[in-house]
């Protein structure tokens, strides 16, 4: 079962994975707020809650390089790419490691999000500015405050929506339930 397990959230990772790649192309469309919604976090933070944190990690470090590697550097590689992979990753992992440890009810799914939600754009601006200021620029509070919250408005609107009713609907289907029985809680 272990195998099948592993095989089950290597396909399920995967899946995450193009839907970070694609999701982008598809909210591009809408220049005015296409960027605004963030629309590579809700595949990462799915990710970490159905397929548990080493996945979510994984997938959310790597979905912003190789999107930038693949289309040519949007997002740009450096600084924007490499901070929303430590950002994405943490989005992932905290989301998975609290749904992991916390109660499966509605309250917890919530917190686990906003929780991953928050630590994640903190990463994001510790690695900001790290990666500004080896370029001798300076990332303000400022500048942090307008890329991690008022500017991702409605993106956050759309995670904190989205996410917890597709956790839920699987949790509802038990297909989170039937993985957990198979050892992989």
């Amino acid at each position: 079962m272990k195998k099948h397990n592993r095989l089950l959230n290597m396909i399920l990772a995967s899946l995450f994975l193009a839907l970070a790649y694609v999701l982008p192309f598809l909210t591009g469309q809408i220049p005015k707020i296409g960027s605004v919604l963030c629309p590579m976090h809700p595949p990462v933070l799915l990710c970490g809650f159905i397929c548990g944190w080493p996945w979510g990690l994984i997938v959310g470090f790597i979905a912003p390089l190789l999107r930038s590697a693949l289309t040519g550097g949007f997002p740009p590689m450096f600084p924007t790419a490499v901070c929303m992979a430590f950002e994405l990753a943490a989005y992932g992992a905290i989301a998975g490691l609290m749904h992991k440890i916390l109660p499966r009810k509605k309250p917890f799914i919530y917190c686990s999000l906003i929780t991953a939600m928050i630590l994640g754009r903190l990463v994001w601006g510790a690695a900001m500015f790290i990666c500004v200021g080896l370029n001798s620029g300076s990332f303000t509070f400022a500048a942090f405050i307008a890329g991690a919250l008022t500017n991702a408005v409605p993106g956050i609107i759309l995670q904190i929506v989205l996410v917890p009713v597709i956790v839920m609907l699987l949790d509802n289907l038990n297909v989170l339930k039937l993985r957990d029985q198979n050892g992989q809680k």
